[in-house]
């Protein structure tokens, strides 16, 4: 058995929201989340992120400062993290950073994605090698460079007679589907918490719904939803990805100039919430095998309870429940995977799955930056 290591794992993802970061020790198949923590997106820098993902006009030097300043944040986030630890730089193995997406374009004649985040400034002023960049290599093999997730999430769970779909809803919803012949199937299912958030922002100067709090004083709107669930998207197969470039406020607003008459706040947001429910069980439903199938959540959206409650119902032969309730934070999932994939970049593990990704072979991804 080999000795066991400890690295860290950082994530921002879609929702915008912050850093999550988290310490884990590994040793071969065993896995522990040893501490964690939470950044909080200054406003300022959120603004930036947000001014820059939907496609708009920017400038190489607007791209450039903000990768300087994520790095920078990543840097603090790590600092914060260790501070509360009982570690310190030196008995970290590596950092697995992701980045914050800025743009994701896996598709057409010209296909890229664009993570931001100096990890070169994270090795320095961290004094820990670091491990960065983990989508484009299996994109250069013809994948989607997403989702990457489902490798860690296979190597978590074991083996069920019955189906188990790891679903993580952040901006972006997507799932793990791991199925009873050994077979794995990964996705994005649509929008998450990107357009809950972007109402609440708009309608009612919050950040988020807490607790599903304003969706609760609403109604689905059922033309609204009609016409969101004809989106191209959602009729694709796997493989397949998407994010903050194809589902934001603009999307929204073409979806709410094709109805007859307007909606009211309170029922938009009830739609939205709906709508979230309703593409995630519509994706998970045609995997139901063995009897007993599960819906394991992880992310923001394991916290509304409106989306909680609809995929039970939606999802009647299914046991429906955070991955909390088999001991893994649904908090800081993601950023134990990011971890997890730093490790399998140390140790030359292949960590895509071309069943998932659709890229040609499977690699172990990433590109090291050396702290010294």
């Amino acid at each position: 058995m080999s000795k066991e290591a400890l690295y860290i794992g950082i994530m921002s993802g879609t929702s915008l929201d912050g850093v999550d970061t988290a310490i884990v020790a590994i040793r071969d198949k065993q896995i522990r989340l040893v501490d964690s923590d939470f950044l909080s997106y200054p406003d300022a820098l959120k603004s930036e992120v947000l001014a820059i993902c939907q496609g708009q006009t920017t400038s190489l030097k607007q791209v450039g400062e903000l990768d300087h300043k994520l790095g920078k944040l990543y840097v603090h986030a790590v600092e914060s993290l260790l501070a509360k630890s009982n570690y310190s730089a030196g008995d970290i193995t590596a950092i697995g950073n992701h980045g914050q997406t800025v743009f994701h374009q896996p598709d057409g004649e010209m296909p890229f994605t664009t993570q931001l985040g100096d990890n070169n400034l994270v090795a320095a002023l961290t004094g820990i090698n670091t491990v960065g960049d983990f989508r484009r290599k299996d994109m250069a093999l013809g994948g989607q460079g997403a989702p990457l997730v489902p490798a860690f999430h296979r190597y978590l769970f074991s083996d069920s007679e019955s189906t188990q779909v790891i679903l993580n809803i952040g901006g972006i919803a997507n799932v793990s589907v791991l199925q009873p012949n050994g077979d794995v199937v990964g996705f994005d299912t649509g929008p998450g918490n990107v357009l809950l958030d972007h109402w609440c922002s708009h309608a009612f100067l919050q950040a988020f719904d807490q607790d599903a709090h304003l969706a609760k004083q609403g109604n689905v709107n059922d033309s609204l939803l009609a016409q969101m669930l004809t989106d191209p998207y959602l009729k694709r197969s796997a493989p397949k990805s998407t994010g903050r470039e194809y589902y934001h406020g603009e999307w929204l607003q073409t979806q709410l100039a094709k109805l007859d008459s307007a909606v009211n706040n309170h029922d938009v947001l009830r739609t939205l919430t709906e709508f979230t429910a309703r593409t995630i069980a519509q994706a998970v439903k045609p995997y139901c095998v063995g009897a007993c199938p599960k819906l394991l959540v992880c992310g923001g959206g394991a916290n509304n309870p409106i989306i909680m409650s609809r995929m039970s119902e939606l999802l009647a032969n299914w046991h429906v429940d955070s991955t909390d309730s088999e001991a893994i934070s649904g908090d800081y999932m993601e950023s134990m995977a990011f971890a997890w994939l730093a490790h399998c970049f140390i140790n030359k593990i292949p960590s895509n799955l071309p069943s998932v990704t659709g890229a040609s072979k499977a690699v172990s991804l990433g590109v090291f930056y050396p702290a010294n």
